[in-house]
């Protein structure tokens, strides 16, 4: 059996804030605010994963309002979830992102990410993909003021999980 999910994530840009990205830090004198770490990226996908089971969102398991989640590493989130659904049968056979972020460049991060979120997932690199864009100067994202992440994930039944 295989499961589709999806998942956006948008978080504001401060400074003096660390940028976590697909578990990777960035060095610019920025970053995206939230109540964690704020790796949009992360949470992008952990949520999918969750959607893909029809689970809920990142909310229900994570809540913003729950004091040990403040400024939490996101890594930790995505290996809960993954643990969670490989107990249920399942792992990630593919992922597809897509960052949109004005800068910096994310090329020169892009395959460190990849390396950290397949590790991760306990799956191969060749399974991850992270692409990047940006939005030509348009919207709050154009403006440098936000980071949004997609995921796309693809589960499918762990055959050894079912002998």
């Amino acid at each position: 059996m295989i499961r589709i999910g999806f998942s956006k994530d948008i978080h504001p840009l401060v400074p003096g804030r660390p940028f976590i990205l697909g578990g990777i830090h960035l060095d610019v004198p920025y970053g995206p605010m939230g109540h964690s770490d704020a790796d949009c990226l992360i949470h992008a996908i952990a949520e999918s994963i969750l959607g893909a089971l029809a689970l809920g969102d990142l909310g229900k398991f994570f809540p913003d309002t729950e004091p040990r989640y403040k400024n939490y590493d996101s890594t930790l989130i995505l290996k809960e979830v993954n643990d969670y659904i490989t107990k249920k049968g399942y792992i990630v056979s593919n992922l597809d992102c897509m960052v949109s972020l004005e800068a910096p460049k994310l090329r020169p991060y892009v395959d460190d990410m990849r390396k950290r979120i397949a590790g991760i997932l306990a799956i191969e690199p060749t399974r991850v993909s992270v692409k990047a864009t940006t939005f030509e100067g348009l919207g709050i994202v154009g403006e440098g003021k936000a980071i949004i992440c997609e995921a796309v994930v693809l589960l499918e039944t762990d055959m050894f999980m079912m002998l």
